[in-house]
């Protein structure tokens, strides 16, 4: 497919293109592809399944990497300096290459107006906002809602619900929608939630207890040392401080936390857990670019996260047979059954009670394991593709009927 190249805007020169097609011609906004970001992983899959369903599915972004080879792309890239004029500038470049382009639909995972459908992948950052606040303290509250950049995300939101070509919102939880609902109720009529989906096949039980005996002995964690797992970056918003202070409180001074994900501010955190006496029982591998293995040498999974829509950690982590512990302010808990595959804290900031839920979770993680896998079972791939395809087709059909 040839898309006419606008103004910093042009088709990727060792993209592929896709013969012609009667399926549906979607276009998919993302900024930037980070190998290590969920969302990213996300759309990744989702575009390797769609035109393996006969999609034709083009990739709009500044830079694109895909796990196994995206295809066709078109890179828009114009030049700024800083975040706020980073995303605006992509926007105007975006929304010209969609201007010029064939598409049926487009859907995009940034906060931008030319979109027929949103993946609300990052949920509602007034929700955001509102839930990293109660973690701060005075000072840093009041930064934060001065900060031009926050603004300028609310904005983008604002005129992104409202513009008139909007036609759906795909949610990738319950509590994403329901979010939205309550914080721009206009666009409730248009709410569709669609999970995100897992390679069941990759994240395998067995897949992942392969590597287990071989991941501790490089960690130097004993083979029969219970162990639980937390993977993502960004430590403020997933909780990764409030972990370090559970585990301090643990009672069994034989269990082992291992963190894998990467922050700026990294070093802070090993001093907070240093500074606790977790030196030993706590090991930073920084950032994989495969996490099965960390999988593999894990009894459980962690993720008090502050904010997150539906993380794909947690996910991957149940497909491995890990029984997972987060908190309501996560998408995930709406899969959690208490005691069955895991545990939810109701509040996302207190040590003690998720030091209590990680002393229950390591306790009872063997026999939690068949459940944990059981959970996802319909959550694969081919389900989320399947859905995403109806949702496809019905807008395509609406608007044909409307002509």
């Amino acid at each position: 497919m040839y898309c006419r190249p606008s103004t910093n805007c042009w088709v990727d020169k060792g993209a592929a293109r896709p013969a012609c097609s009667s399926n549906v011609k979607i276009a998919i906004i993302r900024q930037r592809y980070d190998a290590h970001g969920g969302a990213e992983r996300f759309v990744s899959r989702a575009v390797d399944a769609l035109r393996a369903q006969g999609t034709q599915a083009t990739i709009i972004a500044r830079q694109w990497t895909g796990e196994s080879g995206t295809g066709n792309w078109l890179r828009c890239d114009p030049f700024y300096v800083g975040r706020i004029w980073r995303d605006r500038s992509f926007a105007r470049a975006a929304c010209k290459a969609v201007a010029a382009g064939d598409f049926d639909l487009v859907q995009s995972h940034e906060r931008i107006p030319c979109c027929d459908i949103y993946r609300a992948g990052d949920g509602v950052h007034a929700q955001w906002l509102e839930n990293r606040a109660s973690s701060l303290g005075r000072l840093r509250r009041l930064a934060l809602r001065l900060s031009l950049f926050h603004r300028h995300l609310i904005n983008a939101e604002r005129r992104l619900f409202a513009s008139p070509r909007l036609r759906a919102i795909i949610c990738n939880s319950r509590m994403v929608r329901d979010e939205l609902a309550r914080w721009f109720p206009a666009v409730s009529d248009r709410l569709h939630v669609i999970h995100n989906g897992v390679d069941l096949e990759r994240f395998d039980p067995a897949r992942a207890l392969a590597h287990r005996d071989a991941m501790r002995q490089r960690m130097g964690i004993p083979p029969d040392a219970r162990t639980l797992l937390f993977v993502g970056s960004g430590f403020e918003r997933k909780g990764v401080r409030v972990l370090i202070d559970a585990f301090a409180r643990i009672r069994s001074k034989t269990d082992f936390l291992v963190v894998v994900g990467r922050d700026r501010h990294s070093s802070r955190y090993r001093a907070h857990a240093e500074s606790l006496g977790l030196s030993g029982r706590v090991h930073w591998a920084g950032a994989q670019e495969d996490v099965l293995p960390w999988y593999g040498l894990a009894d459980a999974f962690a993720l008090p996260t502050l904010y997150d829509p539906f993380p794909n950690a947690a996910l991957e982590a149940l497909a491995c047979g890990l029984p997972v512990i987060t908190t309501r302010q996560c998408g995930a808990a709406e899969i959690i059954r208490e005691g069955w595959n895991g545990y939810v804290c109701q509040d996302s900031l207190d040590p003690v009670e998720l030091a209590d839920k990680v002393t229950m979770v390591l306790d009872n993680s063997p026999s939690m394991r068949i459940n944990a896998r059981s959970s996802v079972k319909a959550l694969g791939l081919q389900d989320m593709t399947q859905a995403l395809l109806e949702l496809y087709a019905s807008l395509a059909a609406a608007a044909s009927n409307s002509r």
